[in-house]
């Protein structure tokens, strides 16, 4: 797992570095629409899904370096969908520091001399506007690769499938998160839960393994084996990887993980683990735990009983064997992969989706 981690780190280092020197930045000239897009970005971050584009790339024969624009690109895109999503989750951490809606609120009381709502109002409007030039500039990025070589219609393929079915993917994902959390969990399935869930994470994984290996093979061809086969990996890695997240959600260290744990309690959220553990108890802890259960208001005791009910009920080991399986199911679809550095990096980064702590 050690040079996992260090080969997680050479790619991220590359990715960071690649965008901070990119030129798109020059275009912002307004200071806080430029700091709230480099937010996220500096703050750091896993660069995980960036990693998948650029090990897929290898896996299937190809140069890691030009795959590197698409790589920053997904990376870009991806924290898109994190300032939107912390807005509508009123999520006020982020990698350890202030979410940017929350970040820019104090900012218009600190330098405008706004006031309650109306200093509240210009962070959501500059973390909307931040996630819009984000999502530009990401699709930008991935229309450069043509520059390092990759066939036109391999960039088209790609631009085509992230802003169409990818995007309407993650949309409807949040969408059905924001929805769920209002829903009775009896009115759901698991089944549902999971598609969720996949819309939400899994379906950018899988473009990240897709597109890594289009680029790599330099075609555009989605029935390729090899293509096929590394995007049915990510794709269910990426489900594990929102399951473990939940997990974490509930077990973690604030700390390590840079965001408020117990946050998916106060807000609702239809997890698998609410799902497992309401399908178990009794009238009377049902009734307790649905008193809890999306209150904002709820105290820090309720929520920590609240998930420590959650592990004691199995449901959070349930939740840790589902991502074992997509895990396992994933790894298998790699096998029709020659053996490589690059396969092993994979095989390796589905081991460590299981075991992570933030």
């Amino acid at each position: 797992m050690e040079r996992l981690f260090e080969e997680l780190a050479v790619r991220a280092r590359k990715v960071r570095k690649f965008l901070r020197t990119h030129p798109w930045l020059a275009r912002l000239s307004h200071p806080h629409l430029r700091e709230a897009v480099e937010s996220y970005i500096k703050a750091g971050g896993k660069c995980l899904r960036p990693a998948v584009v650029l090990f897929s790339c290898g896996a299937v024969g190809g140069e890691e370096e030009r795959a590197l624009p698409v790589a920053a690109g997904v990376e870009v895109f991806h924290t898109f969908t994190l300032v939107h999503d912390d807005i509508m989750d009123r999520d006020e951490l982020r990698r350890g520091a202030p979410t940017v809606h929350v970040a820019f609120s104090r900012r218009a009381v600190e330098e405008f001399g706004f006031v309650g709502e109306e200093a509240e109002h210009y962070g959501i409007s500059m973390g909307i506007l931040a996630g819009d030039a984000q999502h530009g500039w990401g699709i930008s990025l991935m229309a450069e690769s043509a520059r390092r070589g990759v066939s036109p219609d391999v960039v088209l393929r790609l631009v085509e499938d992230i802003t169409g079915r990818v995007l309407s993917a993650l949309v409807e994902g949040q969408v059905l998160d924001i929805q769920y959390a209002r829903r009775p969990v009896d009115a759901l399935s698991q089944e549902e839960i999971t598609d969720m869930l996949w819309k939400k994470t899994g379906a950018l994984y899988a473009f990240a393994a897709r597109a890594g290996a289009m680029v790599g093979l330099d075609i555009a061809d989605e029935g390729h084996p090899y293509v096929q086969a590394l995007s049915e990996f990510a794709s269910r890695c990426g489900v594990a990887f929102q399951l473990m997240d939940d997990v974490l959600g509930i077990t973690g260290d604030e700390r390590q993980l840079g965001k408020p744990v117990g946050s998916d309690i106060r807000e609702g959220k239809k997890t698998l683990i609410v799902y497992f553990a309401l399908r178990k108890a009794d009238s009377a802890r049902r009734r307790w735990a649905l008193s809890i259960l999306g209150r904002e208001d709820a105290g820090e005791g309720e929520v920590r009983e609240l998930g420590k009910w959650f592990v004691e009920s199995g449901a959070v080991d349930e939740v840790k064997a589902l991502a074992r399986r997509y895990v396992a199911e994933g790894s298998e679809a790699l096998w029709v992969l020659p053996s490589s550095p690059y396969r092993e990096q994979l095989e390796g980064l589905a081991g460590y989706i299981l075991g992570r702590e933030r």
